[in-house]
């Protein structure tokens, strides 16, 4: 039996560490998902790349462990593209495309599956703050918290990892952690990525262009983001997203004129 702590780098997960040394707990392995947008662009915007190879550093230095990146065999793209074989009409045939609501193939196929693969007749750490009851059905016999045996709130795994040198960058600079073409991140997140990583942008609109389904749950397209940022920048609308509507891209320029 070995005791693996699933660790995504951020605030909670890294707590782990501390939760653990205090609990007096056994750990073998620590295990993440490397995702990769393409075979060459990472999933994470630069500012995490540089971090993971830090906190690395440090968790090998204190702990003795190195960390294990497991990967998918598909880079999200590589998935993007392959072709359907479903009984789904609409999609058989076509290219994948973005996820769906129900087929929500990037999180199960990229990160979940390479993960599973290596964590056989083990005890998981998951990191669960213990002011999180919402998720504690995700823990089990298996799956066990640290954070919850210790009594560590989401403020506490924070201020250790401020104390620690272990805090990400995400939790500084307004940037988003995990996947940067995500289409769970909000309008916030996404102007950012268009502002600062114009390069990443253009894979969008390229991606959005050519997939069957729609980047966004509520339908809209990364074409219809370009187009309302486009607008921001150009002052025919206001970037506050508390009183956005999506009828204003077309009605903005009528109200301007009276």
């Amino acid at each position: 039996m070995e005791y693996i702590l699933s660790l995504s780098y951020g605030k909670d997960s890294l707590a782990c560490l501390g939760a653990i040394e205090e609990l007096g707990w056994p750990l073998d392995r620590i295990i993440h998902a490397e995702i990769w947008a393409t075979d060459t662009i990472p999933a994470d915007l630069p500012p995490m790349v540089e971090f993971k190879k830090q906190a690395d550093a440090i968790i090998k230095e204190r702990w003795g462990i190195t960390v294990e990146h497991v990967r998918s065999k598909y880079s999200y793209q590589e998935r993007f593209y392959k072709i359907c074989e479903g009984k789904n009409e609409k999609y058989r045939g076509k290219i994948t495309g973005f996820p769906g609501i129900i087929r929500n193939w990037c999180n199960s196929e990229l990160k979940v599956n390479p993960m599973n693969k290596l964590k056989k007749d083990c005890i998981s750490y998951l990191g669960i703050a213990v002011d999180e009851p919402g998720r504690f059905h995700n823990l089990t016999d298996t799956k066990r918290s640290p954070l919850v045996e210790a009594g560590w709130t989401e403020q506490q795994c924070r201020t250790w990892c401020e104390k620690n040198g272990l805090l990400s960058p995400i939790y500084e600079n307004g940037e988003r952690g995990g996947c940067w073409f995500c289409h769970y991140q909000g309008v916030r997140q996404l102007r950012i990525l268009r502002k600062n990583y114009p390069e990443y942008w253009a894979l969008m609109l390229k991606w959005d262009a050519e997939s069957p389904r729609s980047f966004h749950s509520d339908g809209h397209t990364v074409h219809d983001y370009e187009r309302r940022f486009q607008m921001e920048d150009a002052g025919l609308i206001w970037a506050d997203d508390r009183v956005f509507r999506w009828s204003m891209l077309d009605e903005a320029l009528n109200y301007r004129l009276f």
